[in-house]
């Protein structure tokens, strides 16, 4: 059975199917018609995938720099993110500076980013090789896959960009891991939020399963994974 999508474009709906062995991302670009347009995820959980080719917005990512800390440090401190990332402790400049220093300065598998939407910052990501960190690998589906964590400063959530911040970090993972075959991210499960920003990105919920915390506790998570040949070719 074809996968069907549309692409929204300037007040049309641009109607389209997914080739045999073609990428939902692939279709959309087709389905435009247009070397000038890049199609974008609105909702990719249906059965129609919906994209939409925005003229008016740049989502973009850049490597975090120390610079960048006391920013990322009130994001955390915020109510918004502190409950879901409570287990790591307070959030003060120099524990937030302890966490993510060593990424920053490239002494860490993981690489550290900000998420800027027309050149504002709106939130961070951090992306890592699974298999590079043992005492998760055994958790997660593919110690080949990426995964990745991020968060929207509380003043940009809940205006539906959280699905394009991901695909602007997927765009840019897929060049950078070229050989991966699945992202992998692993939010807690009652983060409704999170999830459904996840699945409109076109990653699909797993299993569900306690992930070990900094602090002794464990929290339930959902591992959600996303086929990247499938999505983005």
């Amino acid at each position: 059975m074809s996968v069907r999508l549309v692409v929204h474009d300037r007040g049309r709906d641009l109607a389209g199917v997914v080739h045999e062995g073609e990428s939902w991302a692939a279709a959309a670009r087709r389905t435009v018609a247009s070397l000038h347009a890049e199609p974008v995820p609105v909702d990719l959980s249906g059965e129609v995938k919906q994209f939409l080719v925005d003229h008016d917005n740049r989502f973009t990512l850049r490597a975090m720099t120390r610079g960048d800390l006391p920013v990322v440090t009130r994001w955390r401190q915020s109510e918004h993110l502190h409950r879901w990332w409570a287990s790591d402790g307070d959030p003060t400049e120099e524990r937030v500076a302890e966490q993510y220093g060593a990424s920053i300065d490239g002494m860490t598998p993981t690489r550290m980013w900000i998420a800027e939407v027309n050149g504002r910052s709106v939130g961070f990501l951090q992306d890592y090789r699974i298999g590079d960190y043992p005492e998760y690998a055994v958790l997660g589906p593919d110690p080949d896959a990426i995964g990745v964590d991020y968060a929207l400063s509380e003043e940009w959530s809940g205006r539906g960009l959280g699905a394009r911040v991901l695909w602007a970090w997927m765009c840019r993972a897929r060049n950078r891991f070229p050989h991966a075959t699945a992202f992998f991210a692993a939010p807690d499960h009652r983060n409704a939020a999170s999830l459904r920003m996840l699945a409109k990105a076109g990653f699909t919920e797993g299993l569900w399963f306690d992930e070990p915390q900094e602090d002794g506790t464990v929290d339930t998570v959902v591992g959600c994974a996303l086929d990247v040949r499938r999505v983005l070719g």
